[in-house]
């Protein structure tokens, strides 16, 4: 298997750890408590969903707040079936994914399809960026995700 170099790595740096909870509310109080503090919703807004290569139609809502260089992100499927929901029902609440921020978002994926990573959910937003899921969690016991803004 070919290798990708240290040097050119999109995961370099964590730049997110995300969050799947029951309850987001009820997570964000717990953490409050606890001086994790200044959880802000954010508008992602979202062009194109896939899940595992089809078009996808989900919500789920979105609270991060800045714990020095990271993001923490804490995500509450609403509707529709995601990773998420998934993560939610197999295995409860916990840390979901780590994230990473790239400049070139298709370039990253198409580095590491040549290398057999597939993606597993994506979303594309209005005028550039998006995110995607990559299929690691068998080969590292964790999931990553490509994040471009």
């Amino acid at each position: 298997m070919e290798k990708v170099r240290a040097e050119t790595s999109p995961f370099s740096q964590i730049g997110q750890v995300g969050i799947v909870v029951n309850d987001i509310d009820q997570a964000i109080n717990y953490l409050n408590s606890l001086g994790i503090e200044t959880f802000e919703p954010k508008r992602i807004q979202i062009t194109e969903r896939w899940l595992r290569g089809k078009p996808a139609n989900y919500k789920c809502e979105l609270k991060f707040a800045r714990l020095g260089s990271v993001e923490l992100e804490l995500i509450q499927p609403i509707e529709g079936e995601t990773i998420h929901k998934e993560f939610l029902e197999s295995k409860g609440e916990g840390i979901h994914h780590l994230g990473f921020f790239v400049a070139d978002l298709d370039k990253e994926v198409a580095k590491l399809a040549k290398l057999g990573v597939k993606v597993i959910q994506s979303g594309r937003r209005p005028g550039g960026g998006g995110f995607a899921y990559l299929d690691t969690y068998v080969g590292s016991g964790i999931l990553l995700e490509l994040i471009q803004r």
